[in-house]
């Protein structure tokens, strides 16, 4: 199965790429594509290659991961922002906690790629959507977070429907970082998170 992200543009023989990759390796559960554009694509590629990544734009799972999940009656929480992380972790511990972690069950993919829309910052409409996108980048943060912490005791069985009915349980995680411009997007982020009927 093939997942993008509705602003990704797919290069040319990407879809073959990713099929092929996983046809090569029958160990790996994910095949991950690399960004072709934006100021620091080329750090993107190196630390995907690096570190076996996967960016949410574009990527393949195996249809038997899949089936086991549905299997296991695992599935993403309904307001979790930014399946990449989460769809990660959940292929190279396959589907256990992170005792069970390894990095080959991601293989990266050179033959595919994808282009993002870039950010434009003479286009007053483009910055609104930054905006949005830099708190929502915030509240994946803390989201991270409290996922790490389930997937490192109990895994994927132990991930709650909603993120949002467990964020009590972690209030001391909820603490805006010390950059000036992360700390302002993370202190509206943790607004958002907190309010009652705003997640």
């Amino acid at each position: 199965m093939i997942f993008v992200d509705g602003d990704t543009e797919i290069a040319p023989g990407s879809v073959a790429a990713l099929r092929g990759a996983l046809q090569s390796d029958d160990h790996a559960h994910l095949a991950s594509a690399l960004p072709l554009n934006g100021r620091r694509a080329a750090h993107y590629r190196a630390a995907m290659r690096k570190q076996r990544g996967v960016f949410g734009d574009l990527y393949a799972i195996r249809g038997r991961f899949l089936a086991l999940m549905q299997a296991k009656g695992i599935r993403l929480p309904d307001d979790l922002i930014g399946d990449d992380g989460l769809i990660g972790a959940m292929t190279k511990t396959n589907l256990e906690d992170e005792s069970h972690w390894d990095d080959t069950r991601i293989i990266i993919s050179e033959g595919a790629g994808f282009f993002c829309d870039p950010v434009r910052i003479t286009r007053l409409q483009t910055l609104v959507l930054q905006h949005r996108r830099m708190v929502n980048y915030s509240i994946r943060f803390f989201q991270n977070r409290i996922v790490s912490d389930i997937m490192k005791r109990e895994g994927p069985s132990g991930l709650p429907r909603s993120l949002s009915s467990i964020y009590g349980n972690y209030i001391h995680y909820l603490v805006p970082r010390r950059s000036l411009l992360l700390r302002y997007y993370d202190r509206l982020a943790c607004k958002r998170m907190l309010s009652p009927g705003r997640h």
